[in-house]
């Protein structure tokens, strides 16, 4: 690791300004993946501008009936408030689902949506990657990617991102704040995330230099009925191998609106539009759902050794909407 400098920012446009003034900065967080790149010299940040002091700690509710989350919110404590368990309680078992507890106690919810993905290659500077040397190759199409992305990857890289958080913001049209020099701006989640292209190390739409605020949730009454359901190889703190936030709102067996996001099967977390426009106004029922799934995952393009995402996706998909049936039955 490479000497770097420290300072703790004050406010945001101090925080800003600090960046402004050293594009090889990094602003920190919680650190809980930052400092590990570091560490493997992945990043090699000239100086670290502290933002975790900031006012932007707090969970409000909007006029409208949202809630606005501030960027420096624990992961800890999004998952306990009581308003985010009421009104969005997929995104209180996705953030549950994510890490250990003393890491949710660090990280926060702006570093949560920023963190990069977890593929091998990207983290071993020893091996070609498109994502860290733009040009270089990406290794896992012909090495190991048994985790690596079914949706919406190219050649130039097959990586998946690694939040349980961001498939719950994703399903339920979070919209993301940041500020630059230049003033505020906002940008919703469905576009924060660029896709894969032949660009692969331009991960976000956000401006150079920006910090995040914050995240707002808009009103969502389909998202008090919803879950979040993560498979993974080890009942332990793990990634995703696939993971779903699926919301239903039924009225006389009949689907009226449905939200659906898929985790760990592409580069962002990806949501299922083709799925909902299945799901809604026909039958709460399995074949419904099967048919939702199968329509989503028709553009699957899965590797060699990655194929089984796509039956363990159906799977999910159906067995999380069933789930959710049965609760607005009951």
């Amino acid at each position: 690791m490479r000497e770097f400098g420290y300072e703790r920012a004050d406010d945001v446009s101090g925080a800003v300004a600090l960046l402004a003034a050293d594009p090889e900065a990094r602003f920190l967080g919680g650190g809980t993946n930052l400092v590990d790149l570091m560490k493997t010299g992945v990043e090699r940040p000239t100086r670290l501008v502290d933002v975790r002091r900031l006012p932007l700690d707090g969970i409000e509710p909007t006029a409208d009936g949202g809630l606005r989350v501030g960027a420096t919110v624990t992961n800890s404590d999004l998952a306990a408030h009581p308003e985010v368990r009421r009104r969005y309680p997929a995104l209180t078992q996705a953030v549950l689902a994510g890490a250990s507890g003393q890491l949710r106690n660090m990280a926060t919810v702006g570093g949560n949506l920023l963190q990069r993905t977890r593929c091998g290659y990207f983290t071993d500077v020893s091996k070609p990657c498109n994502k860290r040397v733009p040009g270089s190759g990406c290794s896992a199409v012909t090495g190991e990617h048994h985790n690596h992305a079914v949706l919406g990857a190219t050649d130039h890289c097959v990586a998946v991102h690694p939040s349980d958080m961001g498939v719950a913001l994703t399903a339920f049209d979070a919209v993301v704040t940041y500020e630059t020099p230049d003033g505020p701006g906002e940008l919703p989640l469905a576009d924060f995330y660029l896709p894969v292209g032949d660009t692969p190390h331009r991960e976000t739409a956000l401006p150079s230099g920006a910090l995040i605020t914050g995240v707002t949730l808009p009103p969502a009454p389909v998202a008090a009925r919803s879950r979040y359901r993560k498979v993974r190889e080890r009942a332990s703190y793990a990634f995703a191998i696939g993971s779903v936030a699926a919301a239903l709102d039924i009225e006389d067996g009949v689907v009226r609106d449905a939200r659906l996001a898929l985790g760990a099967v592409a580069s962002r977390p990806w949501r299922a539009r083709a799925a909902e426009d299945v799901l809604t106004g026909r039958p709460a029922d399995g074949e419904t759902f099967a048919a939702a799934a199968d329509a989503e995952l028709a553009a699957a393009r899965p590797l060699p050794d990655n194929g089984y995402k796509v039956p363990l996706m159906r799977n999910l998909v159906v067995a999380v909407l069933t789930e959710l049936a049965e609760e607005a039955a009951r």
